[in-house]
């Protein structure tokens, strides 16, 4: 739907239009920061360790335990609640090819924080990158959700993508957070870190 979000011109909204623009790098760079990150979460998780806990690499040094890993098994929003869960979930959901979901889940995560004058902006991307018919990244939602949405999003609110997130949030929790657990990668990173406990 070109011009969807842009209804009414003024110079505002070409100001606005910029700023979201140098927002989108930003964003693209932490994106590729991030993306960094998971896979060396990831591959961290996969490798075995001499270590009694795992270093995750970010600004500041987190190690992993066996208690919070087994934490991750009470709950998906436990899993969520954790840095290194959402990245190890994340790798998990990539190797089901539906990775979208909690991508999804983490940009209405943001969005809810987000500064009113900048919703707007943020409103579009999300809609262009996970809700419209033709997205990249498109979530399973019904076509009602979706027009409903779509609409949310053209006059944005902190909530307009409530509904949506919450389907994407049941959709885990019921399908990909039980696989996530029965998962070599789950189960062969809480093994080692109880081994290295143990020692």
């Amino acid at each position: 739907m070109p011009g969807f979000f842009f209804s009414h011109n003024s110079v505002t909204e070409v100001n606005g239009k910029e700023d979201c623009k140098l927002a989108e790098g930003k964003v693209h760079k932490k994106k590729q920061k991030a993306f960094g990150t998971d896979l060396k979460s990831y591959l961290k998780c996969v490798v075995p360790h001499i270590e009694s806990g795992i270093k995750i690499s970010s600004s500041r040094n987190v190690m992993l335990s066996a208690e919070e890993v087994i934490q991750w098994s009470q709950s998906l929003e436990k899993l969520l609640a954790s840095q290194s869960g959402q990245g190890v979930f994340r790798e998990f959901l990539k190797s089901e090819f539906s990775e979208e979901n909690i991508e999804f889940w983490l940009a209405c995560e943001d969005y809810k924080k987000t500064k009113p004058d900048h919703l707007h902006c943020k409103a579009e991307r999300i809609y262009k990158e996970f809700v419209q018919s033709d997205a990249i990244k498109q979530i399973n939602i019904d076509y009602q959700m979706r027009e409903a949405t779509a609409k949310k999003a053209q006059d944005p609110t902190h909530t307009s993508f409530d509904e949506a997130q919450k389907t994407v949030y049941i959709l885990m929790e019921r399908d990909s957070y039980p696989r996530f657990l029965k998962s070599k990668s789950y189960l062969n990173l809480l093994n080692q870190l109880q081994t290295n406990t143990s020692k």
